[in-house]
């Protein structure tokens, strides 16, 4: 008999699924929508409290399921951990490598399963092929293709891949027992600029298997087929097919004669397999991992290692090149459509986002923010914390230290005087920004000066020399105009900061903080 009590977020086109299965399995709980006529119709269809998010978190329940909107996956599977609940989360797990990373630590950290979505692993058909391959019957594995093909349903915000290839690359995962190597991807897109309706990812693994995943939403007929090829044999798992043909075992043998592969083939079989729903069979495991305290086939590793080859194989669509790939997921955010080339250095927390281009050689640091259509490179170098607006480039020779905030389309230099017609890479000049300086939109840095500690560059300025630590400059060419405190806060006569209370000093031209609690000043 079952006693645990399950509540599910999301009663919409897959929800509903979920809220019946756990409904036929006596376990549900109550439900959850940010449209209350579905939770309503839920509710009083299985005859179960309709709550909010905060309501179900502080109740009696044992576990979460989360069938909302995949932006929002993160926020509610943490939370519901947070509140000391089992979480079941359909797929991904999360949109960002490193907060499906969080999660897993935290799931451990509180001592509460985590679990993904990935149907497929469930499915009748799929687990007597897992069966097979570890009796035997297939001999070494060879290659692993899966095709997923359909004409629409159309998606305006994720690409096929995101869409469609989850499943097939947490199946392949799954047979081929780790991480591929390297993966390559291509495909077209045709409905939209910006969002590929067809790719080919291809992966290659350590162990000498070999997989690719074809998937596209303009295919004039439906398929949902994974192929398996072993030097002992062959099998089909064809999910578009009636439950007696679903999955099928080809014992094809090669030999040589002569020096050459002759082929063997011999009769198709095909297994019989237990009918039944694999949403239902996902639901009871849920259920049992809780009941048993035992680890979810589809944990959040497994789900973060999904997210792995995403990322991988997203960077190589855009990148067109091969993407190599360790059991460490990187540590920094980049959005779809931001390029970063190999041989950068990136640190844990950094987001880059919409169409920016970070070049081989550079070096960021840690929680960085760089902005939209933004270039850096080669061999740039950015501390920690830095925030990089839009539309801003930053050649080679440019050296940014921590906290330096550089507005939207401010310009820096390389070259004094740049011809089209001349090279003049041997006459770089480098820039060297302090930390904490704040550069104004639009202004200009000309190439060959430093920017001091904490300086203020105001909006369209133009920097011809070096900038004192705590300078505001203004103007064309740039001239100073006063002091500004750590804060950011421009200094009066009292030379105190308004915001954090800090008072300076003027000696000898440069600005000294005061020390509290005795007569003594340092440099600021």
């Amino acid at each position: 008999m079952n006693n645990s009590k399950i509540s599910v977020i999301g009663c919409g086109y897959w929800g509903k699924n979920l809220v019946r299965n756990f409904a036929e399995l006596n376990a549900l709980h109550s439900v959850c929508d940010a449209n209350l006529a579905l939770a309503n119709q839920a509710a009083q269809t299985y005859d179960v409290q309709n709550l909010s998010l905060e309501e179900i978190l502080k109740s009696d329940c044992d576990g979460v399921v989360i069938a909302a909107p995949a932006a929002q996956h993160f926020e509610l599977t943490k939370a519901s951990l947070h509140a000391g609940k089992h979480v079941f989360v359909e797929k991904p797990l999360s949109l960002k490598g490193e907060e499906a990373k969080k999660l897993c630590d935290l799931s451990i950290q509180v001592g509460k399963k985590l679990m993904v979505g990935h149907l497929l692993q469930y499915h009748p058909a799929f687990l007597e092929l897992k069966r097979l391959i570890q009796k035997g019957n297939l001999g070494r594995l060879q290659y692993i293709y899966s095709n997923r093909l359909n004409l629409g349903k159309f998606r305006n915000e994720e690409n096929i891949l995101w869409s469609f290839a989850p499943h097939d690359i947490s199946m392949i995962l799954g047979l081929a027992g780790d991480l591929p190597e390297s993966v390559y991807a291509t495909g077209a897109c045709h409905l939209n600029p910006r969002i590929h309706d067809v790719t080919t990812t291809h992966m290659s693994f350590k162990n000498g298997i070999e997989a690719h995943i074809f998937v596209s939403w303009l295919h004039p007929y439906k398929e949902q087929k994974l192929v398996v090829v072993g030097d002992r044999g062959m099998a089909v798992f064809d999910d578009g097919l009636p439950w007696g043909e679903k999955l099928k075992l080809y014992p094809h043998q090669v030999t040589w004669v002569d020096g050459l592969p002759q082929p063997e083939k011999a009769d198709v079989i095909y297994l019989p397999l237990e009918v039944s729903e694999p949403l239902k069979i996902e639901c009871q495991h849920f259920i049992d991992c809780i009941a048993q305290n035992k680890n979810p086939r589809t944990d959040g590793a497994e789900g973060l290692r999904v997210l792995q080859v995403l990322d991988a194989a997203q960077h190589s669509l855009h990148t067109h090149q091969t993407v190599s790939l360790n059991a460490q997921i990187k540590p920094y955010y980049a959005h779809e459509t931001a390029i970063v080339d190999g041989g950068c250095d990136i640190g844990p927390g950094t987001k880059i986002w919409h169409f920016s281009h970070i070049i081989k050689g550079t070096k960021i640091g840690d929680d960085c923010v760089i902005g939209q259509n933004v270039m850096i490179g080669p061999d740039v170098v950015i501390g920690n914390r830095c925030k990089i607006q839009n539309n801003v480039s930053l050649y080679k020779g440019v050296t940014l230290e921590d906290g330096v905030f550089c507005g939207p389309s401010c310009v820096f230099t390389n070259v004094h005087n740049p011809r089209a017609e001349i090279d003049r890479k041997d006459e770089y000049r480098p820039t060297f920004v302090e930390r904490g300086v704040t550069i104004g939109a639009n202004a200009t840095i000309v190439c060959g000066n430093k920017l001091g500690a904490y300086s203020l560059i105001g909006a369209g300025a133009v920097i011809t020399k070096d900038v004192k630590p705590h300078a505001v400059m203004v103007g064309n060419p740039a001239k100073q105009i006063g002091w500004v405190s750590h804060a950011g806060e421009k200094l009066g006569d009292d030379l105190m900061c308004p915001r954090e209370g800090h008072r300076y000093q003027v000696i000898n031209n440069n600005l000294k903080e005061i020390i509290k609690n005795d007569n003594a000043t340092k440099t600021a």
